[in-house]
């Protein structure tokens, strides 16, 4: 399967952006998020995102991120948006000089949770793995594009018919930030199923 950026359409279209056949660059504006509701009690559906429908049920995409972020929450990845309530997306949030945090976020009817853990600030690419089996998802991460780590298991209840997915950027704070999108990639679903 090939992954062609003619397919794409934005979400939010970003002020400032580049789209070619093998390159996407966000930059990204301040005080722009994705988040619903869950301990914050906000509700952040600004960042733009960039995405190609499908009704594919078994298939994998996989994008490299590259970013220069430098404020806290700045954020670039892998997202399956379908409206402000219902949504996934991964990506790496810079937090200090020391440290920033690899998560995803499952948002179902309105809802977000964040599931993290704590990497090395000097990290400034990630590769992404999206699969779906009909309506679940599994996002993997990977520092070399060859061997990709689980990060989520997840459902997405309106994720089981229609889709859109793609990529997206965002800056929560007063930042600004260009995010790097390379070697976009669909395949056979690489989440194989459990027996």
């Amino acid at each position: 399967m090939n992954f062609n950026t003619t397919d794409l359409t934005w979400t939010r279209e970003p002020k400032t952006f580049s789209v070619s056949e093998d390159k996407i660059t966000i930059q990204t504006e301040p005080g722009t998020d994705l988040w619903q509701r869950t301990y914050y009690g906000f509700q952040n559906d600004n960042a733009p995102v960039l995405q190609m429908w499908t009704e594919e049920k078994y298939f994998s995409f996989v994008v490299k991120t590259e970013f220069d972020s430098k404020r806290r929450f700045d954020q670039c990845g892998v997202v399956m948006y379908l409206d402000s309530e219902n949504w996934l997306k991964a990506s790496i949030e810079y937090e200090n000089d020391t440290y920033q945090r690899l998560g995803s976020v499952a948002t179902n009817h309105g809802y977000s949770d964040w599931a993290t853990t704590d990497i090395d600030a000097s990290i400034k690419t990630m590769w992404y793995r999206l699969s779906r089996r009909e309506s679940d998802y599994c996002i993997e991460c990977s520092q070399d594009g060859i061997q990709f780590k689980q990060m989520r298991i997840c459902h997405i209840w309106e994720g089981a018919e229609k889709i859109r997915f793609g990529i997206y950027a965002c800056s929560p704070e007063e930042s600004s930030f260009e995010a790097r999108f390379s070697c976009m990639e669909l395949t056979e679903c690489k989440w194989l199923a459990h027996k």
